[in-house]
């Protein structure tokens, strides 16, 4: 499930960030241990190897190598790459998010605009809508493998109502080479133009509107599956991987502890626990998962959309939208306010300091 932490920093004070280090679901610890872990071994052993192990040419063979891999680090453009690529990928994944089709706006015009409180236009408004979830379900079943467990045959789409039989035998009838999540659309401007020489939609206005929301839905379903369809280069992807594993290949050799070459030459401190150096991979090895986890967020880790639930809200409340809800409405009547010149809601007692700020004019007002 999604791991959220909004209320934990709604408000900016000492040490807020730090509540949130010690946590371990979707954390970066939980992603990077094994990575750490083998990374701490290797360079122990190569410390243990080179202190007890080599005789004094070979230490000084093995300085040479090893002052030659720190400056090699120094060649490899660590931050401009691995960030670039990071930025890159976050913002494929918040675009990602925003291409789930929600059926909100669609429900909304189909209650309005799909008459008849007979069980025709029920029939009608439910089937539409209900063409529409089909969609969205059948594009997540072919991005989102957390969907496609759920959902792994059509059986199981029919099972959950999302589809009737004769549906599914109309669905299977049409062969095609490629993805077939757009059929449900079609199926929906076939029903709403016959919902239109029923007098159901009542002027070709109305109709517009139906098929402009619905394009609009189609079209973020077209959207996943083009950004399943179509990755990160890969060979960005090779790139910024060799660099990162190369980078710290030479930080094993080149960040261990060195003799002086010349006796008597001043050597550096001898740090048994490189701690500069767990920090860098911590943070570049890190930044590296980040960009694993959320290169596609249609999986099962913590952070991974929600798409179950998604599918579960949608159908639930787009049926209620354009059933229990059509033309049930509230009785409309004068509101609180409905005397006064100027509306002002109270204020609890917790918030009742705000009432005491005069409202913003312009900064100009509080020139002297």
């Amino acid at each position: 499930m999604t791991i959220s932490y909004t209320l934990k920093v709604a408000n900016s004070h000492f040490g807020g960030f730090s509540k949130l280090l010690f946590r371990w679901k979707g954390s970066i610890y939980k992603l990077l241990y094994k990575e750490f872990i083998v990374f701490v071994v290797l360079y122990a052993v190569l410390s243990l190897v080179y202190r007890r192990l080599l005789t004094e040419d070979q230490k000084r063979l093995y300085t040479k190598v090893a002052q030659y891999c720190n400056r090699s680090t120094d060649l490899i453009p660590m931050s401009f790459v691995l960030g670039f690529y990071v930025t890159l990928i976050v913002n494929r994944w918040w675009a990602q998010y925003t291409s789930i089709p929600l059926p909100d706006q669609l429900m909304c015009v189909i209650s309005s605009n799909v008459h008849g409180k007979d069980e025709r236009g029920r029939i009608l408004r439910r089937t539409l809508i209900r063409y529409a979830n089909l969609s969205a379900v059948l594009i997540l079943r072919s991005v989102s493998t957390r969907v496609l467990k759920r959902f792994p045959t059509m059986d199981h789409v029919v099972e959950a109502g999302f589809m009737t039989q004769d549906e599914r035998k109309k669905f299977e009838s049409l062969h095609s080479d490629f993805n077939k999540y757009w059929i449900p659309c079609v199926w929906f401007t076939n029903l709403a133009a016959q919902a239109r020489r029923d007098g159901r939609v009542r002027d070709d206005v109305a109709l517009r509107l139906l098929m402009d929301e619905l394009n609009l839905y189609r079209a973020k379903c077209s959207m996943l599956f083009h950004y399943d369809w179509i990755s990160i280069p890969l060979v960005y992807t090779q790139v910024v991987t060799i660099a990162v594993y190369s980078f710290f290949a030479f930080c094993l050799i080149g960040r261990q502890f060195l003799e002086p070459l010349e006796p008597g030459q001043e050597g550096d401190l001898d740090m048994y626990v490189p701690l500069s150096t767990l920090l860098q991979f911590f943070f570049y090895a890190g930044w590296l998962k980040v960009a694993e986890q959320i290169i596609n967020p249609f999986g099962e880790d913590d952070d991974d959309f929600e798409t179950n639930k998604l599918i579960d809200r949608n159908l639930q409340v787009s049926l209620l939208s354009v059933d229990d809800m059509y033309q049930n409405l509230p009785p409309a009547g004068k509101d609180k306010y409905w005397n006064e010149s100027t509306a002002q809601p109270p204020y609890t007692t917790a918030t009742a300091a705000e009432t005491l700020k005069p409202s913003f004019l312009g900064s100009t007002f509080d020139m002297r």
